[in-house]
C-alpha cells in the first residue's frame, strides 16, 4: 500500500525555470532532483550541485538522496554517501553530492535530473547491552562466508 506525506517546498531564486519534483510513473519509489546549476564534473572529481529548493520533512521520516541508475551505468556518476539523509529537522538548500567514476568529464546543465529522493518512515533503534548476543547458523561468518557464486 502506498501513502503519501505532505513535504513544503521552498523554491530559491535559481531554481526559477525549474520543475517540482515529481513522480514519474504510478508506482515510482522516488521523484527525480534537478541540478539548478550548470556544472562540470571532471574524471575522478566531487562537486556539491545545487537543487535550488529547501523542504521541511515531516519528524519520523527522512529523504533519502540516491544516484540515478541510468547516469551511473552510462556515465559512472554516483552519489557516493547513497543514500545520503535530508533529517527531519534541516532546512537548508539539498545539495547533492557527485562523484564522476566515468571515463570523461561530465557536463551538467541545469533543469537536468541529477538524482532522485526516496522520503522512507524512521525507526529508531534502542541499544541494549548484554553479555554475549545469541548464536545463529552464519554466526561471525562475514564477507564471502557463503561462497563465491
Amino acid at each position: 500500500m502506498i501513502s503519501n506525506v505532505e513535504i513544503e517546498i521552498e523554491c530559491l531564486s535559481h531554481f526559477k525555470g525549474l520543475k517540482l519534483p515529481a513522480y514519474q510513473t504510478e508506482h515510482s519509489a522516488g521523484v527525480d532532483l534537478q541540478s539548478a546549476e550548470d556544472v562540470t564534473i571532471k574524471k575522478g572529481e566531487r562537486k556539491l550541485v545545487a537543487t535550488g529548493i529547501k523542504m521541511a520533512i515531516p519528524i519520523g521520516y527522512e529523504g533519502q538522496i540516491r544516484p540515478r541508475s541510468g547516469l551511473s551505468l552510462r556515465e559512472g556518476l554516483l552519489v557516493p554517501n547513497s543514500p545520503g539523509t535530508i533529517d527531519s529537522d534541516y532546512r537548508g538548500e539539498v545539495k547533492i553530492i557527485l562523484w564522476n567514476l566515468g571515463e570523461n568529464d561530465f557536463k551538467i546543465n541545469k533543469g537536468d535530473r541529477i538524482a532522485q529522493l526516496v522520503i522512507s518512515p524512521i525507526v529508531r533503534a534502542a541499544f541494549q547491552v548484554v553479555a554475549e548476543l545469541g548464536i545463529t547458523d552464519r554466526n561471525e561468518g562475514g564477507f564471502g562466508h557463503t561462497g563465491v557464486s
